[in-house]
């Protein structure tokens, strides 16, 4: 590797003299190019940006002016050159670089200011190849990176909060300091880090690898928490370039600032109503620590709201409710007479919102719209030493999907009633058994290590609030590897069975379904949900 050479220390504070421009976008660049101006700073810019500094009357030097090379090849080749990246570059304090610096005529450059060609926005505007390949900057990240190495003496800005911080100190003397110039460094690797991930993976879904064999992943910061899933751990919300619909996206109305395990728990109650087409309905889901304690359908949003409640008001306590249609005032009065944490809805009416106002802790979150339950997309989990990717669970049912395997045949009403089951089963942590009937969970046991133990744990629920699981229809979202789980499942009451199949005691479970009468479907997909 390269030895560091042996530099003097870099100035405290270094005087801005020159400024080297080029933003894609413009906005702020002439309220900030005309401070520089009234501080004595020289201009040096490209292109449009140029232009639009010398339209607004200032003195601006084109970059050619520097190079004696005029801009070519559609502006791919303007900055790439020994004046501009010896300018950024050179240790003005190192005898060997001043004395370079000055053989070949290359005057220094105190500050930078680029934002990069829009790729991301290129891509979420579904552009095509061309397009977005003559969006990836190459001159920008070059010009960045120089400068940021050279933060000793340069100032790198890649959006205007940091130009805005840059001339809130040369106000003071015309110079930064070298802590800010640090910071910037900093912050300027991260943005030329983020894009290039996106255009990897843009270039790995183009080429339709999955799997490609270096993966990067980056995020903007929206938040710092108080702290994470516990007192003692730290944590941060970061967002994705393009992000999915969610609570990434949500607009908060109302309320206190979301925590770690808000965001967790809001993130799994958005994407299981997803499940529920508002144009076939009002749906309503309550979360609490990740899993669905109640979930419904009903005539009106109150009413799936009071059909979700009824199968755990007790864990309802405390959790969250995602509804897939616009909160009205009686759905949000009804839903306000327990403690809720977070309520989520693509939209919220004034009344509704008024009502919210009234309970200052509680967070309202409005999306504007719900999230594609059958769009791809990439789920990332980090285990010690790495991180997994795996593709989005987008698993979706129809009646054709379902093998009927029992000698009784299911009726139109209980295939309804084992669709909307499986669809909840598959949004509760495994070992996950769920009991409904007429849209309406009635019993949900989650997470437990044999398939039994939830089977009994969601009908004893059942029982807990009055909910007569008789005629219910039981999901299991994997097979049930003997017939206990089944057989405790019949004798809670349900009548119809759905489950993936493919264990090697199938034949056992099947036979235990037809003794008791019930009638059992195979899904040929599982829904593990670890």
């Amino acid at each position: 590797m390269p030895a560091a050479p042996d530099f003097p220390p870099a100035p405290e504070k270094v005087t801005v003299r020159r400024a080297l421009i080029s933003v894609s976008d413009k906005t702020g660049l002439i309220e900030a190019a005309t401070q520089l101006a009234a501080l004595g700073v020289e201009l040096v810019s490209t292109g449009g940006t140029r232009k639009a500094i010398a339209d607004a009357g200032l003195p601006v030097k084109d970059i050619s002016d520097l190079t004696g090379f005029p801009e070519m090849m559609d502006g791919r080749v303007k900055t790439l050159h020994p004046i501009v990246h010896g300018g950024l570059l050179g240790v003005r304090d190192a005898p060997e670089h001043k004395a370079a610096m000055e053989a070949h005529g290359i005057g220094a450059i105190d500050l930078v200011y680029v934002n990069l060609y829009p790729f991301e926005a290129t891509v979420a505007a579904g552009g095509d190849y061309e397009t977005c390949v003559e969006n990836i900057d190459i001159g920008g990240p070059a010009m960045i990176r120089s400068a940021a190495k050279n933060h000793g003496y340069v100032a790198i800005c890649t959006e205007a909060a940091d130009m805005a911080e840059v001339l809130t100190e040369l106000e003071d003397d015309g110079a930064t300091t070298l802590a800010l110039r640090k910071r910037l460094a900093a912050r300027a690797y991260a943005r030329t880090a983020a894009y290039d991930a996106a255009i990897s993976a843009w270039f790995a879904q183009a080429l339709d690898d999955g799997a490609p064999a270096r993966k990067a992943i980056a995020g903007e910061r929206v938040q710092t928490m108080r702290y994470g899933e516990n007192p003692h751990q730290a944590a941060t919300f970061y967002r994705f370039p393009n992000p999915r619909i969610g609570v990434a996206t949500a607009r908060q109305l109302q309320g206190k600032e979301l925590s770690y395990n808000n965001i967790n728990d809001t993130d799994a109650a958005f994407e299981l109503i997803a499940e529920f087409d508002p144009t076939q309905g009002p749906a309503c889901a309550i979360i609490k620590h990740a899993n669905p304690c109640g979930v419904a359908t009903g005539g009106s949003l109150l009413e799936a709201y009071e059909r979700a409640l009824a199968c755990d008001p007790t864990s309802a306590f405390g959790g969250i409710v995602a509804l897939n249609s616009r909160l009205d005032a009686a759905t949000a009065a009804k839903a306000l007479e327990i403690f809720t944490e977070v309520v989520i809805a693509p939209d919220a009416d004034d009344e509704a919102v008024a009502l919210f106002r009234k309970k200052k802790n509680v967070r309202l979150l409005v999306t504007g719209g719900l999230p594609d339950p059958q769009a791809p997309g990439e789920t990332f989990r980090s285990v010690a030493g790495g991180f997994l990717v795996q593709g989005r669970d987008t698993a979706r049912l129809t009646p054709a999907d379902l093998k009927v395997v029992t000698k009784r045949a299911p009726t139109e009403t209980e295939i309804r009633d084992m669709l909307f089951a499986f669809t909840i089963a598959k949004h509760v942590k495994s070992n996950a058994i769920v009991y409904a009937r007429e849209g309406q969970t009635l019993g949900v046991g989650a997470g437990q290590m044999n398939r039994k133990d939830s089977a009994r744990i969601a009908a004893l629920r059942a029982a807990d609030f009055g909910l007569d699981l008789k005629g219910s229809a039981c999901a299991s979202e994997a097979f049930f590897p003997f017939p206990d789980g089944l057989i405790q499942a019949a004798d809670a009451g349900c009548t119809a069975v759905i489950q993936p199949g493919g264990s090697i005691g199938d034949d056992k479970v099947i036979a235990a379904a037809d003794e008791r009468g019930l009638t059992m479907v195979f899904t040929g997909v599982r829904v593990f949900r670890h």
